[in-house]
């Protein structure tokens, strides 16, 4: 038991720890065709969200953000920044956590800039830490599944939906967002 513990703490440190050019193979235009797919099911799925993404002065958006963990808990994943309806730069999403956890989990994640300031020093980021070098205000949006645009006045608003699998965490805390070259 205890080595399948500590393979699995190896793969997932590796997993985490690899250079983005390796950890990962998806092509700009692989990445682009799931963030238009994260995107449609968002404002499918909340009603408000074009509206609200439209508001914003960009939005990063990673389809697809899987997490595992055993004790120690790994979470990573690809994604694109839109601004102006085209996707201008390419991101990859971290984090690693310690504590109670087992299984591992899906999820999509929005992180909406809402005005230009906030845009700008993320751009300009060589390499950006939620609450560290920006602060997220993750929106829970309850059963009714509405954005309350009025309600939202915080620079930076974050959003998780799509969550599959047998962990849930509802947080960015620690999470950091380092550019791509794609």
């Amino acid at each position: 038991m205890k080595r399948m513990i500590r393979s699995f703490v190896a793969l997932l440190t590796i997993a985490v720890l690899l250079p983005s050019s390796v950890a990962f193979a998806e092509s700009a235009q692989v990445i682009d065709a799931r963030v238009d797919s994260a995107i449609k099911t968002f404002e499918e799925e909340v009603n408000g969200a074009e509206v609200f993404l439209n508001q914003s002065a960009g939005f990063l958006v990673f389809p697809r953000v899987i997490k595992v963990g055993l004790g120690f808990g790994a979470e990573t994943g690809e994604g694109a920044l839109r601004v102006r309806g085209k996707n201008v730069e390419y991101y990859r999403t971290t984090s690693g956590s310690f504590g109670l956890q087992l299984g591992a989990q899906a999820k999509s994640i929005i992180i909406a800039f809402m005005t230009l300031d906030s845009l700008d020093k993320f751009r300009n980021s060589s390499g950006w830490k939620v609450g560290v070098d920006g602060s997220v205000a993750l929106i829970d949006l309850g059963g009714g599944k509405a954005i309350d645009t009025g309600n939202i006045k915080d620079p930076v608003v974050g959003f998780i939906f799509g969550s599959k699998g047998l962990m849930y965490n509802l947080t960015l805390e620690g999470t950091k967002i380092s550019k791509l070259k794609k």
